[in-house]
């Protein structure tokens, strides 16, 4: 039997589990389109815009640990679409692109052809680890499988897939074959044991989770682990729910602060699972004792910090295999409760610096909100101040921000993740990121998505507003906006909304919004709260009436 190369993508998907893309459909895609519409076991979602097509597919990655799989155009669709994949490939998200291009006869001729992009493959590479261009329809689902391979195994990275219009629409007697097998990575055997001997030779021990402990869903183990040693575990911001935030043993992502730092002075041994120590290294303190690093990625290790014993393996394999080996007992207990204690104070300090009508919506969230509901944040002031570090999370892949830092795409990522999982998910966003995808509201509206969306509305950028003020002499530049009226805004699309003004209306809004079986918009004006300490600035302004 025959079947086009839009069949083939189609068929190829339905073997790697695939039931949901993300995409617009173009002239350079069709075929795949059509596929899809006429097989009927893929649902198809239409973002606004194609670098919120990938942060959707990242979003949706990120909550289930599936792949997510996004369909574009050649040319412009392609290069909107990169800011996207910078972010997946940041986040560790196994994210994989389907692009078209021109017609085999016309690419890299330069003639100018509709969509053109005859360097389209060197820069996907610069975003993704495997960029794939099959040349003939029967080699197309072969490269789709390859690079749902690539993006899978190991340290999940991003994968494109680029295909001519013409083998598209052309035909094959092919048949499609079998995914290829993606398999975790077992530690070695010898580094398993050097690791258990660096436990048993140890008490004073503190493990640092990162995000890679919730992607390969070692939380389980990881909790275990820390639980037998009766060790503190501090989280990255990725690795935020690899154990519970209300677990006796969990101190959150504070290791950075002053009296936590002394506190673990005398640490005598760290043990890393899955980070990378991202960021500055200046900003990461310099660790005491030895360290045994586990991280599937040979790249990240002895990056940042020289490791004593480097486990290049699955994180999830790697506790299982060092809870087998090692008989190494409960460690000093004076040592956790300094930890604890010195962790406790950070946090109470943070809850000062955030002003008393901050801390009461940050605990009406936590205490409204379902252990398994998504929190996603964008990069924002009340995301800096407490949502990224002192909100509580409860469980694994149930909380999300852009890794890279880029500012607005917490909206995408929360139509994805929501669509990924049906769950309530609340969304903390500011005014300023919050206009960067504000037609993906048309999207939350389509679906009928559950989000929550809690904007905080201070006219502007105010991170950048203190960050300007303080540096140059109270000078700003750039950072005061026009906002519209997001609940007249939201309104239009079909969205409820509220605008909210002090801590009580937050409560009674928020409250009513998770009732609600209907995306809900919360409007609240930052102008009516107590003032965060050292957290940027709000200035008096006026929405449209």
């Amino acid at each position: 039997m025959q079947i086009t190369g839009g069949e083939a993508v189609y068929q190829a998907l339905v073997k790697l589990g695939v039931s949901a893309v993300f995409g617009i459909p173009s002239v350079h895609n069709l075929p795949i389109f059509d596929a899809i519409n006429r097989g009927g076991a893929i649902d198809v979602y239409v973002p606004r815009h194609e670098q919120a097509a990938l942060h959707a597919a990242d979003g949706y990655a990120r909550a289930s640990g599936r792949l997510g799989v996004v369909i574009a155009s050649t040319g412009p669709g392609t290069t909107n679409a990169m800011t996207g994949l910078y972010e997946a490939a940041f986040a560790s998200s196994p994210i994989m692109l389907i692009t078209g291009q021109v017609e085999s006869f016309a690419y890299g001729k330069g003639r100018g052809a509709g969509h053109e992009a005859d360097r389209q493959l060197p820069m996907l590479r610069t975003v993704a680890r495997r960029v794939e261009s099959p040349r003939y329809t029967q080699d197309i689902a072969d490269a789709v499988f390859r690079v749902a391979a690539d993006v899978q195994s190991g340290r999940p990275q991003p994968g494109c897939v680029e295909i001519p219009i013409d083998i598209q629409y052309a035909h094959t007697s092919e048949a499609v074959g079998d995914p290829l097998p993606v398999k975790p990575v077992a530690p070695d055997a010898a580094q398993v044991a050097r690791a258990a001997e660096a436990l048993a030779d140890s008490s004073r021990r503190v493990i640092i989770a990162g995000g890679g402990v919730n992607t390969c869903d070692a939380g389980s183990a990881l909790t275990q682990l820390a639980e037998r040693l009766n060790a503190p575990v501090f989280t990255s911001v990725n690795g935020r729910g690899a154990i519970p935030d209300d677990h006796a043993l969990a101190m959150g992502p504070l290791i950075n602060r002053r009296d936590v730092r002394a506190a673990m002075a005398d640490a005598e041994l760290v043990i890393a699972v899955g980070t990378r120590f991202q960021g500055n290294p200046g900003a990461w303190p310099a660790l005491p004792g030895r360290l045994v690093h586990i991280d599937v990625d040979p790249f990240v290790h002895n990056l940042v910090f020289p490791a004593d014993v480097s486990l290049i393996a699955d994180a999830r394999l790697s506790l299982k295999a060092l809870l087998d080996a090692s008989n190494a007992g409960a460690g000093d207990a004076a040592f956790l409760q300094r930890l604890r204690e010195a962790t406790d104070d950070s946090r109470q300090q943070s809850r000062q610096r955030i002003g008393v009508d901050m801390e009461a919506i940050m605990d009406h969230i936590r205490a409204t909100t379902p252990r398994d509901a998504l929190l996603v944040r964008d990069m924002t002031t009340p995301a800096y101040a407490w949502a990224n570090q002192i909100l509580p999370i409860l469980g694994p892949r149930t909380t999300m921000n852009p890794t890279s830092g880029a500012i607005g795409p917490a909206l995408p990522l929360a139509n994805g993740a929501a669509i990924a999982t049906g769950k309530k998910t609340v969304l903390i966003q500011g005014d300023g990121g919050f206009m960067l995808h504000i037609g993906e509201l048309a999207v939350t509206a389509q679906y009928q998505l559950p989000l929550v969306i809690c904007v905080f509305t201070d006219g502007g950028y105010g991170i950048l507003r203190g960050i300007q003020s303080a540096r140059f002499d109270g000078r700003q530049i750039g950072v005061d906006l026009a906002t519209p009226n997001f609940v007249k805004v939201a309104n239009g699309m079909g969205i409820a909304a509220e605008a909210v003004k002090g801590v009580a209306a937050f409560k009674d809004a928020f409250t009513r919004a998770m009732a609600a079986e209907h995306p809900v918009l919360l409007d609240i004006d930052m102008s009516t709260l107590t003032p965060m300490k050292g957290v940027g600035l709000v200035k008096p302004f006026t929405q449209p009436e």
